[in-house]
Order: structure tokens, then C-alpha cells, then sequence
């Protein structure tokens, strides 16, 4: 989150395009774990913003961590999702979704950005916070692969 501060300092108010990653994370059961956000009480896929020198896959990988407390691998990439505007004033992320299983860790909510942790099949999912997180979980669910959005 670092990088992208700085670059909002540098841009001022005008519009960005960000780097950021997500993970579906699998439980090999039918579910996927969502991550209930502090700043909206809606849930949505662990994720975040690039930093500087990190790949997407790091990015994913480090943002579950942070989220969710769980050390993941990523297996797939299940798309790539760009024609969404965040809830930030004029940015644009460009998001690269991961599919994911856990390697390692146990959950842990911070409750700095992660109030709440779930596992959630198709039929039971909760509100989900934007409409790019909605088009990434659809797209999960309906088992293909490669999307661009």
C-alpha cells in the first residue's frame, strides 16, 4: 500500500491505474474463503495493491497472508480483471485473480482490514463488497478458466 500512497501523492486527485491480485482460496471441499473487510462490513476475496518489485503471484501471496493469516501456493491464474473502478476516488486496478490452497499458517483476522474470515460454497456467499470481486467469484464457481474483464 505503500507505492500506491506514494503515487496518490504524486498524482494528486487525478486518475490511477493499479497493479493488484486476489486469491480464491480453495478448501478442497467446494468452498472458497472470503475475508470480511473493516472498512465496509462486506466480504470479498483476500487481495491487494502491488508494491514496487513484487510480481502478481507475490502480490496475491503476501496480501492472503497478510488477510488471512494462511500461507498459500497458487495454481492457477484464473483471470485477469481490468474494466472495474474502484471504490477510491478515479482508480482503475487491474486486478490478476489467483486460484489458491493453503500451504501453511492458521486464519487470523487482524481486525485492521480483516474483520471476519469464512468459508463459503456457491449457493451461500455473503454480500460481496464490489462488483469486480462478484464477477471473480462468478467466474470461479463456474469452473472456467482464463478470463479477462
Amino acid at each position: 500500500m505503500e507505492y500506491a500512497k506514494r503515487i496518490r501523492a504524486l498524482a494528486g486527485d487525478g486518475e490511477l491505474i493499479l497493479g493488484a491480485a486476489g486469491t480464491v482460496i480453495e478448501d478442497g471441499g467446494g468452498r472458497v474463503l472470503l475475508v470480511k473487510r473493516c472498512d465496509c462490513g462486506k466480504w470479498g476475496i483476500p487481495g491487494g495493491l502491488m508494491e514496487y518489485g513484487e510480481t502478481m503471484e507475490q502480490t496475491a501471496i503476501r496480501e492472503a497472508r497478510e488477510e488471512t493469516g494462511l500461507d498459500v501456493a497458487a495454481d492457477a491464474l484464473l483471470g485477469i480483471y481490468s474494466g472495474y473502478f474502484s471504490r477510491w476516488n478515479k482508480t482503475q486496478p487491474i486486478v490478476a485473480a489467483f486460484i489458491a490452497h493453503k500451504i501453511g499458517g492458521e486464519l487470523y483476522c487482524d481486525h485492521i482490514e480483516t474483520d471476519e474470515l469464512g468459508w463459503f460454497g456457491k449457493d451461500d456467499l455473503p454480500e460481496i463488497y464490489s462488483e469486480q470481486h462478484k464477477a471473480i467469484l462468478a467466474d470461479y464457481f463456474s469452473g472456467g478458466r482464463g478470463f479477462y474483464r
